[in-house]
């Protein structure tokens, strides 16, 4: 039996950095008011020169060089964004040529802050399937370029980042991803969108949210996908060392833990730091406690995401 298995993380982050009192120079907002509701202090706003694709090409390199591999080695690339650099060609593909990859399937995924949770349990089937051996799954977003900043309600939550994992086919060992579960209710549309798109304004549109709403679903569909994932792998929460969440919001993340009954201590938190990286967020988070010594190798995680449409979804890995 073959297994997906994380044989290497990376992320990247624009290199300016935005603190709330900088913030409130500008929008109608204050350090305390933001860190109340949210707990951001910080995000990164990506510059004239950084885009998505440039964002997850620099992900991937330190997600390669952590799983010791060469790009040549990689059949496979799939990456999870809402702000591409482009309509069409898929991001990906820029990424691929960033990285020298002569051929190689090469597509985006698009579920918003869930999507590289899509884009794992995508790259997961191919990879078992026998179809791919060694895939760069990714998350990225410029959700900085979607936002607008007169509305202080939905411009201090989201930052810019990349995020990436080296994901390779291994006989079954114990390791790997031990489970996914995804999900989509396309009924809440309005709750969180962006109000555009080519086949309807011909623009990019911004982001509009009905916080208070989103954060009901949020915090039920959260912990029942989490649930179901693990039963699907067997386990139970009180065999989990670590869940990497979305980061979106503090406050979603402590109810989610306590409705589980987990630890918070048990929960990765970088919100304060990056904000809300949409589909980067995931992946972004889990490199930074890869790289802290927090998340080590043979340690059972839990992935979890919620987004615009309403998506959500989960995945068991042990590293």
């Amino acid at each position: 039996m073959i297994r997906s298995v994380i044989t290497g993380t990376g992320s990247a982050l624009p290199a300016r950095r935005v603190s709330n009192a900088e913030l409130a120079e500008t929008v109608d907002t204050s350090d305390e008011w933001i860190v109340e509701r949210t707990g951001i202090r910080f995000r990164h706003i990506a510059g004239p020169d950084e885009t998505t694709a440039t964002l997850a090409a620099d992900a991937c390199k330190a997600a390669l060089a952590a799983a010791g591999r060469a790009a040549r080695d990689i059949d496979l690339i799939v990456l999870a964004t809402a702000t591409p650099d482009q309509t069409f060609p898929a991001s990906a593909t820029k990424v691929q040529a960033m990285l020298g990859i002569n051929d190689c399937v090469a597509f985006d995924v698009a579920a918003v802050c869930s999507g590289f949770l899509y884009a794992l349990q995508v790259a997961d089937s191919m990879i078992r399937a026998g179809a791919h051996r060694r895939a760069l799954v990714i998350g990225a977003e410029t959700f900085s370029r979607i936002l607008d900043w007169e509305d202080r309600t939905t411009c201090v939550l989201f930052g810019d980042g990349a995020g990436a994992v080296v994901l390779e086919g291994e006989e079954d060992s114990g390791r790997g991803i031990l489970a996914t579960r995804l999900h989509a209710d396309g009924r809440h549309n309005e709750l969180l969108y962006v109000d555009g798109g080519p086949s309807t304004t011909g623009t990019v549109g911004k982001v509009r949210m009905k916080g208070r709403e989103v954060f009901r679903h949020a915090v039920v569909n959260l912990a029942a996908v989490m649930t179901e994932t693990l039963a699907a792998a067997g386990l139970e929460s009180s065999d989990v060392d670590w869940v990497v969440p979305h980061q979106a919001n503090a406050r979603i993340l402590d109810a989610t833990a306590r409705k589980l009954g987990l630890n918070p201590a048990q929960v990765v938190v970088t919100v304060d730091q990056h904000a809300n990286t949409s589909a980067a967020s995931v992946p972004l988070a889990l490199d930074t406690a890869v790289r802290d010594g927090r998340i080590r190798p043979g340690q059972l995680i839990v992935l979890e995401a919620m987004g615009g449409g309403f998506t959500w979804g989960a995945a068991v890995v042990r590293l």
